[in-house]
């Protein structure tokens, strides 16, 4: 007998053993002459003992639904679908009733400095202008690009890669609605209809999943395959990506889970900014900054924490060390101190993550840097020395305890 595809070509299909086994079993299912899902097809495929039948898309009638034939014919013939109304595919794409608010809060103690100026040029420029941020961890990457948005009160959908993510994390999928399956569109086709910026954070934890973004780093829209929808950026749109290698994976180990990423994908990036560490100056600036915001302002102590972190840089630049202190570790050291209200301590805390020998050396420095503290048996051999020199139980100034403590 012969049929009609939905691309209206002519084309006979017979009922082998195999394919009437298959269709009975669907028909008994769920009814002779049925229109069923690819979910219930695969269903009525496991249940039948058959692999899933491949020849069933010429019975197509619709967006994956498909018609069952009569299982007292030999064959069987399809009508071509009707017409698929625009609002049918619309309906199958959950809408987003309630608008939020996508710009970034505004973070005390910020401080714009390095490529701040320039990211600031591209998004006030409205250019679709792709754009890689590289820099070791704990400089400020991804923070600058939200400060940079909540300053000029501009939407900023911020996407977390790993190596999981794929297209459909991206771009979107079929979910359960209201008990309706409809597919909910991604961040990435969220930030294309509403003109903000992507930023794609840690990028290169990604694998070659992330090729799904081609279009949309060309700037000329994406084809949603799963719904047959064509969606155009809106103006202002735009990608920002930071990781802390250049995509080419990390060598020294220091960033397991980075990967080597696809050179087309690379090469979409117009530019690459390289983010260092910030100056003294600027990094003093920023330490004061989270001082105030937590409460507790001292400037001896955030010099000498920036002469302290600047002289570890310099010494693992110079490969003397394997570890540094980040910007954001002395974020983390000063919020301790707010806490603990001992310099000290809140260093010892913050640095125990590595291992005892960097420990004890980062701690030894720190003494060095600022005098005024000293560990614990410096302390206790101190406090000797001052009795000796003062008579025991003696009170004793600020000044007096240095002169001790130099003595040591």
């Amino acid at each position: 007998m012969m049929m009609k595809t939905v691309n209206e070509v002519e084309m006979t299909v017979k009922l082998t053993p195999r394919k009437k086994l298959f269709v009975e079993t669907a028909a008994e299912m769920f009814g002779n002459g049925s229109t069923i899902s690819r979910a219930m097809t695969k269903h009525a495929a496991s249940k039948a003992g058959v692999p899933f039948p491949t020849w069933f898309k010429k019975c197509k009638v619709g967006y994956n639904m498909f018609q069952l034939p009569e299982i007292d014919v030999p064959s069987f013939a399809v009508a071509p679908p009707a017409p698929v109304a625009e609002d049918a595919v619309v309906n199958l794409v959950a809408s987003n009733m309630e608008k939020q608010n996508l710009v970034p809060a505004p973070f005390v103690g910020f401080v714009p400095w390095g490529n701040y100026s320039n990211l600031k040029k591209i998004v006030k420029s409205g250019l679709f202008y792709p754009v890689f941020i590289t820099g070791l961890s704990g400089n400020g990457k991804t923070l600058m690009v939200e400060q940079l948005h909540a300053e000029l009160n501009k939407e900023l959908i911020r996407v977390n890669i790993t190596i999981e993510t794929d297209e459909d994390d991206l771009l979107g999928g079929f979910r359960l609605v209201n008990g309706e399956t409809k597919f909910v569109p991604g961040p990435v086709i969220e930030a294309m209809e509403r003109g903000c910026t992507l930023l794609l954070d840690e990028c290169d934890l990604g694998s070659n999943k992330l090729l799904a973004l081609q279009p949309v780093l060309e700037g000329k829209g994406v084809f949603l395959k799963k719904v047959n929808k064509w969606i155009v950026p809106k103006d202002g749109f735009n990608v920002m990506a930071t990781a802390n290698t250049k995509g080419k994976g990390s060598e020294d180990g220091r960033f397991i889970g980075t990967n080597i990423l696809n050179e087309a994908f690379l090469e979409r990036f117009a530019i690459t900014m390289e983010q260092p560490y910030p100056a003294a100056a600027i990094e003093k600036k920023i330490v004061l900054g989270s001082m105030k915001k937590y409460g507790d302002v001292d400037d001896e102590f955030a010099t000498n924490l920036v002469t302290w972190a600047e002289v570890i840089r310099k010494t693992f630049y110079d490969g003397g060390v394997d570890e540094v202190i980040s910007t954001r570790r002395l974020d983390h050291i000063v919020k301790a101190f707010a806490i603990f209200k001992d310099k000290l301590t809140a260093i010892e805390m913050c640095v125990a993550r590595f291992d005892d020998d960097t420990k004890e050396s980062f701690i030894d420095l720190y003494t060095k840097v600022d005098a005024g503290v000293e560990t614990g048996e410096a302390s206790e051999k101190s406090g000797e020395t001052a009795a000796e020199m003062f008579g025991n139980g003696s009170i004793i100034s600020k000044s007096q305890l240095g002169i001790a403590a130099k003595k040591v």
